[in-house]
């Protein structure tokens, strides 16, 4: 990997392990409504004027139907799920669930036929991230938290099928004005929630700042390193950050906010991520199988 590679490897890599903290300190004061809407509202303003300015937005004519279908399951109720989840439950252990994304996106691709091996690999690492789910939810969620969980799992559901939708319908036109209109498309759709659910009270600067950086930082300026990794690096190796996301939010959670380092963390970290790599591991080619 490249000098330039690796910090972009790295930038994204922390950038995409904070989104956890900051909807933390923000969900304490502002809805999750309020919250989404102002996220995708600075993020919009930072992307847009980039996809005018390459004249990228006509490419998606004749694609609106399934940039509309992106934009429903990769923000809409992934977003909102996320962050009424934190209401609930602690930055670490939303950071860890979500972690659990390469798993769904395996069982979505043989479910979809975007990759119909499942090698015996692949299903033993599904069953170790099993229990490391396992491990979690039973150690460190109270039965109160389970809806906090359920949500989680819309998240991380919308999480996998959003790529899959790229990848077999707008592979064909360039990402970054699908990102764009999926911000502008939700904006439209909370900015009546938004509305409804307004702070009527005085909302302290933290909560604002940390909308700010979900926004600009972990929203506009994580994609637009995200693309310029995948154009440095490949794809195959920029899904390794998905293994790293999860301990920056843990350790930000544990020295930021005090949160604590449970049994259920301590058990099933290791088990989701050792349990995500060897269930996205890249299937032997078929034409070496053997056959019978």
């Amino acid at each position: 990997m490249t000098r330039r590679g690796f910090l972009l490897f790295a930038s994204l890599s922390i950038i995409w392990g904070t989104p956890y903290l900051f909807i933390k300190i923000s969900v304490e004061t502002l809805s999750p409504g309020m919250i989404v809407f102002g996220r995708l509202l600075l993020a919009a303003m930072v992307l847009v004027p980039i996809v005018l300015a390459k004249g990228q937005f006509p490419q998606l004519r004749g694609h609106w139907r399934w940039v509309f279908a992106f934009a429903i399951v990769e923000i809409t109720f992934t977003w909102w799920c996320l962050t009424f989840a934190e209401q609930r439950i602690s930055s670490s252990l939303t950071g860890l669930l979500i972690a659990t994304v390469p798993i769904m996106t395996a069982l979505l691709a043989k479910a979809t036929g975007l990759d119909d091996r499942l090698t015996g690999t692949r299903l033993v690492g599904m069953g170790i991230g099993f229990a490391g789910v396992v491990a979690l939810v039973g150690l460190d969620v109270s039965t109160g938290e389970f809806i906090a969980v359920a949500a989680l799992a819309v998240t991380a559901f919308g999480y996998a099928l959003g790529p899959i939708i790229v990848a077999q319908r707008l592979s064909e036109i360039p990402a970054l004005p699908v990102i764009a209109a999926s911000m502008v498309i939700n904006l439209i759709i909370y900015a009546p929630i938004a509305w409804l659910s307004r702070p009527t009270e005085a909302v302290p600067a933290t909560a604002w700042l940390s909308v700010a950086a979900l926004g600009i930082v972990c929203t506009a300026l994580a994609f637009i390193i995200f693309f310029a990794l995948i154009a440095e690096v490949g794809p195959s190796r920029t899904t390794f950050i998905t293994y790293i996301n999860p301990a920056v939010a843990v350790i930000l959670g544990v020295i930021i906010l005090s949160e604590p380092i449970t049994l259920g963390i301590v058990i099933g970290f290791p088990l989701v991520l050792i349990g995500s790599w060897m269930a996205t591991r890249k299937a032997p080619a078929i034409e070496s199988e053997p056959h019978a």
